[in-house]
């Protein structure tokens, strides 16, 4: 009795069957697969996310900047003077003093990259490689406070080709 099409005659051997799909070939698949799996727990690799990070390293710098028996704040000094630097630059322009707050946080990133720099361990300050950190840090503050010191009205920094660049795109 023969089936339908792609129904074989019951009549082929076991490597006509596993070939054309069949219960065999899908218990030789498991069987694979099974012994992989196998393979990967005992080498302690896993197909699923890690609750726990492992590998990952922190950025050059990232530890502690005083002694762990140090309080939290004091470990932490570089970020915190940063950031206080920042904050009291955003009360000063709060305080409607935007020129002077403006180059307070120039000021702030610059000396975040001077730190960075110079200093082995910063603690949080330290985000991504040191040569990063510094580059990102001089050159926002920097342009924080180039932007500041060149702000209208009565700028104190002019630069005569800004000029004519600002006329010749706005046209």
């Amino acid at each position: 009795m023969t089936g339908g099409p792609g129904q074989g005659s019951g009549t082929g051997t076991e490597d006509e069957t596993a070939a054309a799909g069949t219960p065999v070939a899908a218990a030789a698949a498991k069987t694979a697969e099974a012994a992989q799996e196998q393979e990967r727990d005992q080498a302690g690799v896993s197909r699923r996310f890690q609750a726990v990070t492992r590998g990952t390293a922190r950025p050059e710098g990232g530890g502690r900047a005083a002694a762990g028996d140090a309080p939290a704040p004091a470990r932490q000094w570089p970020i915190l003077g940063v950031g206080g630097a920042v904050a009291l630059g955003l009360v000063l322009i709060a305080a409607d003093t935007v020129r002077a707050g403006t180059v307070l946080i120039g000021a702030a990133l610059l000396a975040g990259a001077l730190l960075r720099w110079a200093l082995p361990s910063v603690g949080m300050l330290a985000v991504r490689s040191r040569f990063t950190d510094v580059i990102t840090y001089g050159l926002l503050g920097v342009v924080i406070v180039l932007l500041a010191l060149m702000a209208q009205p009565h700028p104190v920094l002019e630069i005569p080709f800004l000029e004519d660049v600002v006329r010749f795109s706005v046209r």
